[in-house]
């Protein structure tokens, strides 16, 4: 089975939808059998699609790249510095309207001012936002990875924590 991410010429709404083979998605398509659920255009074509990635570990996600950071204004709870969006590039590509890809680059830069002021913890961040949101660790910003669980705990404790944007210099 093959999950594409669809999206209707006319109204350009996106879906998902499950297909044994590529040939039958093609032959569904071309006999007009695959609709939009939002407006029932028929003229639908593949929208561009992230890959999933899988690590070893029984098919747990790659660790992102978290940052959070302690407020004055909040009272010192961690707050997220940045969110998890895909790059500009990507966003045009699929599509997005000037103004969402526009919102992607200014995270993406606010993601390069987080990781130029901010300390890189590595793996320990989970640990590092914790000693920080307690006050065993001096009160920065700081960014590292993180799993899902620990992303998880973290929020389960008060500590919030958000995905960087992937930069393209990350790819280079």
């Amino acid at each position: 089975m093959i999950s594409y991410s669809l999206r209707c010429r006319p109204g350009s709404h996106g879906f998902d939808a499950w297909f044994r083979s590529s040939a039958d998605w093609e032959k569904q398509a071309g006999l007009g059998l695959v609709s939009c659920p939002i407006c029932g255009a028929t003229e639908v074509e593949k929208a561009l699609m992230a890959p999933a990635v899988v690590t070893a570990r029984r098919g747990e996600a790659a660790p992102a790249a978290f940052v959070a950071e302690r407020s004055a204004e909040t009272g010192g709870a961690m707050v997220p510095a940045a969110n998890g969006l895909a790059p500009a590039a990507v966003a045009m590509a699929m599509g997005a309207p000037p103004e969402l890809a526009e919102a992607f680059a200014k995270l993406q830069d606010l993601a390069r001012e987080v990781r130029a002021k901010a300390d890189y913890v590595g793996t320990r961040f989970a640990e590092e936002a914790r000693r920080i949101h307690f006050g065993e660790a001096p009160a920065r910003g700081i960014y590292g990875e993180a799993s899902r669980d620990e992303v998880e705990a973290l929020g389960e404790e008060g500590i919030v924590a958000l995905p960087l944007p992937p930069l393209p210099e990350d790819r280079n």
